[in-house]
């Protein structure tokens, strides 16, 4: 145990890393369908980890959490810049409201309660979900002018309170908005019935009425069949079989032939007659049912080997901006082309007929790749698999946000700034939009965000479990169980508050409006659970534009919580 003991505290590299992994493997877990999360886990664990009083270097934490929020404004920037202006206002308005009714609920019950500003922000951060606050809320602690003693005091309650109020925060906000939230905008069934007739409408005049504008996640399949109906008795043209496809409602296209055993891509003028082969792309589902007037399935190896792509690409083209999804499949370069899947903020929408293209929006489509070569340019930027990541940008990005984060201006005797943290996360912010507006430079690959967002979280809060863990006992005994209960009510009424306030005042459709509150809230949690409670995916149209507010606010009203208590 000796050497054990020695070896973390010459070493504090091992512990993190123990901390890391033992948390990741724990979040994981679930019992009836909870699970504690990555953060929570990683947390708990660094504080049991801590109890050896392992020292760490100041400094470690800070620049994992510096990467962290860069990430993090990377990737919500493209869509925060575009929802201050156009039709995303009303809901930039709704979650700029929900994110002050947030903060103004915790002050309030801090004050009444007497809560210092490390309770304070800590019981913030884990009431509404937001684990960033809890780097927010140290690195403005660490920069007030009181003594070192004090601000240690502060900022080892803050991860305390955090984790005793992140439990409900999460099962709180997810049971408010996908139980409690439907029962006040008139009960589930409404709710659902009205989430219908919203989908109904997003898909009038679709130019079909393929049910892949609703599950934008089924899979493109292409198969091949051979023709035995008497419908090819007179030979037909592909432009023939394809209008009769599209009568039927089934947008499908003739990919391949084979015709007295040679194998060609057909023109829209070329005849398939009866004992022909032909390869059809379309929505599985579709395909399947095809055997009842084409003729039975075929196992031809050599007529379905062809290079299809299924490849990202983000719209840039000011042409392509408000298109709607039904105009889109219209245009002749789209011909053979399939979309797979819509991700706007890194949140997948619904793909219905009148969903609204956005500059900055990622398309994963399919088709050949003749196909492919023609419709990508008229979209925008071919966003091709990469695992290079632009660490120029990564760097200086980095680097000149905190050079504006320390800039300090004095209130009285009170300083006032963004703080490295801040400036971390606006940096990301104006970076991630350029991208968005010039794809050539700054990309960084979704797994390396990913990587960037878990990795440089999670090694910030293991580090900050480890570094309070000897204090965490005396810290749960100083805040006092009153504390779970006062996170519950600032978990709770914001919620049931702006549900009532999206319906009145925001005029919000049901579905709609439950998605902007948990896209406000920045919970994901709850997002799937009310797409689960409504058997639809349209809550996520609310949660994109919320959510890059709220990821954004709440960061920074941490920092202003700090202020406002000192």
């Amino acid at each position: 145990m000796d050497w054990i003991l020695t070896t973390f505290r010459e070493n504090p590299a091992i512990p993190i890393f123990l901390t890391l992994g033992l948390g990741f493997y724990i979040g994981q877990l679930k019992f009836k369908g909870f699970s504690l999360g990555n953060v929570t886990a990683v947390l708990l664990v660094g504080v049991l980890v801590g109890q050896m009083n392992i020292p760490i270097p100041g400094p470690v934490k800070s620049v994992f959490f510096l990467l962290f929020l860069f990430a993090i404004g990377y990737s919500v920037g493209p869509q925060f810049f575009r929802s201050l202006r156009g039709a995303g206002l009303k809901q930039v308005g709704f979650a700029v409201v929900l994110c002050f009714v947030c903060l103004l609920v915790t002050w309030g019950a801090c004050r009444i309660m007497g809560y210092n500003v490390g309770i304070t922000t800590g019981l913030f951060a884990g009431a509404q979900t937001s684990s960033a606050v809890i780097g927010a809320a140290i690195d403005s602690i660490n920069t007030l002018s009181a003594s070192a003693a004090q601000k240690k005091e502060w900022t080892d309650l803050v991860p305390v309170t955090y984790a005793v109020t992140y439990v409900f925060g999460t099962i709180g906000s997810a049971w408010i908005l996908s139980w409690l939230g439907p029962k006040m905008l008139g009960g589930i069934d409404k709710v659902k019935a009205d989430t219908r007739a919203l989908e109904k409408e997003l898909n009038a005049g679709a130019a079909t009425d393929d049910p892949a504008f609703i599950m934008a996640s089924r899979p493109v399949a292409f198969r091949a069949y051979k023709a035995d109906d008497d419908y090819f008795a007179t030979p037909r043209t592909v432009a023939e079989i394809e209008a009769k496809l599209l009568a039927e409602g089934k947008r499908l296209f003739v990919e391949r032939i084979r015709q007295n055993g040679e194998i060609a891509d057909p023109s829209a003028d070329v005849r398939v007659a009866k004992g022909d082969e032909l390869v059809l792309s379309g929505r599985r589902e579709f395909i399947i049912g095809d055997e009842a007037w084409i003729g039975p399935e075929v196992n031809d190896a050599q007529l379905l080997e062809f290079p299809a792509e299924q490849v990202d690409v983000m719209i840039t083209k000011k042409t392509m901006a408000g298109k709607t999804i039904d105009w889109l499949r219209s245009q002749k370069f789209m011909y053979g082309i399939s979309i797979k899947s819509i991700s706007r903020a890194g949140v997948n929408i619904p793909v219905f007929a009148k969903t609204e293209l956005e500059a900055g929006d990622t398309l994963t489509i399919i088709g050949l790749e003749r196909e492919v070569k023609e419709a990508a340019p008229k979209l925008g930027y071919l966003d091709k698999p990469t695992n290079a990541s632009d660490l120029i940008l990564v760097g200086l990005g980095i680097f000149l946000g905190c050079l504006v984060g320390v800039l300090t201006i004095h209130a009285g005797n009170i300083p006032i700034s963004l703080s490295t943290s801040g400036g971390a996360l606006i940096s990301g912010l104006v970076f991630g939009w350029l991208r968005s507006k010039h794809p050539t430079f700054g990309r960084i690959p979704k797994p390396a965000v990913w990587v960037l967002n878990n990795l440089g979280l999670n090694m910030f809060i293991a580090v900050i479990g480890i570094t309070s863990g000897p204090s965490f006992v005396s810290g749960l005994k100083a805040i006092g169980i009153p504390v779970f209960f006062i996170g519950m009510l600032a978990t709770s009424l914001p919620l049931i508050i702006m549900i009532i306030v999206g319906a009145k005042v925001f005029k919000f459709r049901p579905a709609i409006n439950l998605g902007c509150c948990a896209g406000g809230r920045t919970t994901t949690a709850a997002l799937g659970a009310v797409q689960d409670a409504l058997g639809s995916s349209v809550p996520a149209m609310g949660y994109t534009v919320t959510y890059a507010i709220g990821n954004t606010l709440l960061i920074l009203m941490g920092v202003a919580l700090v202020l406002i208590c000192a």
